[in-house]
């Protein structure tokens, strides 16, 4: 039977010392720490800490891990107003005809009609111009020069004028290698503004000793979007709803997927974004996991009948975030919130950079399991 305090925003929050923000990563990948939670009916005290190299003997031959390969664009962009004055824009997606929407910092400086200045080292500058507001986001709504009408060739334009943009509750921004290292080894296909972070954990070493181990690989997209800057704002959850993200499941995963099952594997995500792309396209497919590729705004939240997923690998998230109702929809929102709050006494790294976690079959049940 369902908590009704599952469907209000407020049962999710929880106190974090901001000491507890990792603000740089551990290396190698794989050092991180690990909280395997434990099974269903143990006490979360039972929880084993190890680290991210020992997940891999959590799985079997036979299982499939699903890795999320978008690639983080360098979408912020510092850029000169016409007074002379400096601001800084954050592509978050295309809205056709060269125009994106964007975040705006000093958002109250940026009007409609305002012309912009896009300026690199040896590069000619580039003018831009806001031409509307964006009520939804409060962002602003920005033209480019026509050359730069197709995802594509935005890509070429921010590599030259562009930052990868971190997390603003990461501070230590200085790294000269800190591009790369916000993004996995396996991204290769540009489209978001984040990383999917728990795929920052996963080191070529240990990738190999998947595979050696009989570990099947598969990848999916998604695009990390708006929804990972707007917090949840309504208390009652009931009726939330999500911005959409671009995603893409291949021919290739949902075979993999059908093989898996077929050899009595397991699928696991590693996650959240992976998660919400493999449900997504099972949502759309009429309760089958099919190909799929266009916008996804499924809410998984408490009471969600999981269609594909086993398992999750994922980091430690935000307080009234919609990544803790995802994780709150495996394993029960109270046993969640005990296994953060043992996380914070055992001093683990939180978000982005931070530790993880593994949900795995026997701590979710194959009840949760449509």
């Amino acid at each position: 039977m369902s908590d009704p305090r599952d469907y209000l925003l407020s049962s999710y929050d929880y106190a974090l010392d901001p000491k507890c923000i990792a603000q740089i990563p551990v290396e190698p990948r794989h050092s991180a720490r690990l909280l395997i939670v434990p099974k269903i009916g143990d006490d979360s005290s039972l929880a084993r800490h190890v680290k991210v190299w020992d997940w891999q003997n959590e799985l079997s031959a036979g299982d499939l891990v699903v890795l999320n390969d978008t690639r983080v664009l360098k979408a912020r962009l510092r850029v000169r107003r016409t007074g002379g004055g400096l601001s800084e824009l954050l592509l978050i997606e295309p809205l056709g005809e060269a125009r994106w929407l964007c975040l705006a910092r000093p958002a109250k400086r940026l009007k409609p009609g305002d012309y912009l200045w896009m300026e690199a080292l040896e590069q000619d500058p580039i003018r831009l111009q806001v031409v509307g507001n964006h009520a939804a986001s409060g962002g602003r709504i920005v033209q480019f020069p026509s050359d730069y009408v197709d995802r594509e060739s935005i890509e070429v334009l921010l590599d030259r004028y562009g930052e990868v943009p971190l997390p603003p509750y990461i501070h230590r921004q200085n790294s000269d290698d800190k591009e790369e290292r916000y993004q996995t080894l396996f991204a290769t296909r540009p489209g978001a503004v984040a990383a999917p972070t728990a795929g920052l954990h996963l080191s070529d070493e240990l990738l190999k000793g998947l595979t050696q181990k009989g570990v099947k690989q598969a990848t999916v997209t998604l695009h990390v979007g708006l929804g990972t800057f707007r917090p949840v704002e309504k208390e009652n959850l009931g009726d939330l709803q999500l911005h959409s993200e671009w995603v893409e499941v291949r021919q290739s995963t949902v075979s993999a997927v059908e093989s898996c099952r077929t050899s009595g594997g397991k699928v696991f995500a590693v996650g959240t974004t992976s998660v919400r792309a493999l449900e997504g396209a099972f949502c759309a497919g009429g309760g089958r996991l099919r190909p799929f590729r266009g916008p996804v705004d499924l809410v998984i939240k408490p009471g969600y009948r999981f269609g594909v997923v086993n398992g999750l690998l994922t980091n430690f998230h935000l307080p009234k975030s919609s990544l803790l109702l995802l994780v709150s929809a495996l394993v029960g929102r109270e046993k969640l919130l005990a296994l953060y709050q043992e996380a914070i006494e055992r001093q683990y790294r939180f978000y982005s950079y931070g530790d993880a976690m593994w949900i795995g079959p026997e701590a979710i049940g194959m009840a949760s399991h449509s």
